[in-house]
């Protein structure tokens, strides 16, 4: 089956996790959303690393928080928040890319 990302979640949303990392929610609607993405392991490096253009070694970590239907991943920031250079410096817009995420669950 392939589902849309942006129908199976409430919030995709992406941040500053300090100056030097970028940090992305994905909030599901339900636990069996969560549960099924979780165990089909397709939010994985692979992913990210096609997404952002980043080595497997940019990507921090993804986590699966299950109290919260979320699961979080945090990558290197290619530009330091501020920086000469840098137009997002909150990170609030970086996760346009998952926007246009289909899964095959």
């Amino acid at each position: 089956m392939n589902v849309r990302l942006t129908e199976i979640t409430d919030i995709i949303r992406s941040k500053n996790a300090g100056p030097y990392e970028l940090t992305f929610d994905l909030i599901f609607k339900d636990f069996d959303w969560f549960e099924k993405v979780n165990n089909a392991g397709v939010i994985n490096e692979d992913l990210i690393c096609r997404l952002y253009g980043i080595l497997p070694s940019d990507i921090i970590n993804i986590v699966s928080f299950k109290p919260a239907k979320a699961i979080k991943v945090t990558i290197r920031r290619p530009i330091c928040s501020g920086d000469l250079g840098e137009t997002d410096v909150y990170g609030a817009q970086q996760h346009a890319p998952f926007l246009d995420v289909s899964l095959s669950i």
